[in-house]
């Protein structure tokens, strides 16, 4: 998913708090394909993946005439509308969501941690190199060029119209799909795990692995989810874990752990965008030059 925000937002220069909205769009379109029309996993995931980049193709629309904030609000209300409409349909099990079936792969059922971290993995791996050639073609170099000025790159004979929306979809795309594997993994999909906290987590991955870096979004997303899992752990000691519930409930509304969480994430991303703009991909490129002249 980070991977595919980071197409957007640090390769095409395109802002969007929304992609919360094709996390859900890519899971439920999963989960509803297999379960109502009894779609095999292998065809139901790159077809979420699918759906996902058609509505990004039509919110990246809007992107032809909004920049900056006012692109940031476009894609929040589309999120928004979404989680909303998920909600409130019967066919997508309301406010109470969907059970997700298990992977399988013919009738081989993929039905272990151990068995989805494999199989999650392996299309991890796929979606990077992907990624990472379409980088090196002209579709992005196009993407960089819109990002580094549009008016040249119009110069150039580059369709924006085009390639600003290709941009929305192909990372819709991505994200659709890393929204199929979540729900598989979590076994259940409900309007409310798709919020604005989960637009800004995604933001706060790139930003802290390094905005316009394909491995930089792999490391920011394994750094931020390493201290989500290590936060959990803390809010369940003895001593440490309480103290922190008692200062979120007392200064924030009484939800404990998320705003224990945020006041990190938001303390991550001004730390790193005060002292090291380029995120984790600016480190490693400063020790990478830092040996090259070593010891000179």
């Amino acid at each position: 998913m980070a991977i595919g925000l980071n197409i957007l937002v640090g390769y095409t220069g395109q802002i969007s708090l929304g992609h919360a909205g094709f996390f859900a769009t890519g899971a439920y379109s999963c989960v509803l394909l297999m379960v109502k029309a009894q779609v095999p996993f292998i065809i139901a995931l790159p077809a979420a993946g699918l759906i996902s980049a058609l509505f990004g193709f039509l919110v990246g629309l809007p992107s032809l005439r909004l920049e900056g904030p006012y692109l940031a609000i476009a894609t929040l209300g589309f999120g928004m509308a979404i989680t909303q409409i998920i909600s409130h349909s019967s066919f997508t099990g309301g406010h109470m969501g969907i059970e997700a079936p298990k992977m399988s792969v013919g009738s081989f059922v993929i039905d272990t941690p151990a068995e989805q971290y494999a199989v999650i993995t392996i299309i991890a791996v796929i979606l990077t190199v992907a990624a990472l050639n379409l980088m090196k073609t002209r579709v992005g170099r196009a993407f960089v060029a819109i990002r580094d000025s549009e008016i040249a790159a119009e110069a150039m004979g580059i369709n924006i119209t085009w390639f600003k929306t290709l941009s929305f979809a192909v990372s819709a795309f991505y994200t659709g799909i890393g929204g199929a594997l979540m729900a598989f993994a979590l076994e259940h999909v409900s309007a409310s795990s798709f919020n604005l906290i989960l637009s800004i987590t995604f933001l706060a991955m790139i930003v802290v692995g390094g905005l316009g870096s394909i491995m930089g979004s792999i490391l920011g997303a394994a750094l931020l989810t390493y201290l989500q899992i290590k936060l959990q752990i803390i809010q369940e000691a003895p001593v440490i874990g309480p103290l922190l519930l008692d200062i979120s409930n007392m200064f924030f509304t009484p939800e404990g752990l998320p705003n224990i969480q945020s006041i990190v994430f938001g303390a991550i991303m001004i730390a790193i965008v005060i002292f090291e703009p380029l995120g984790m991909r600016g480190i490693y490129l400063r020790i990478k030059r830092y040996w090259k002249m070593w010891p000179f």
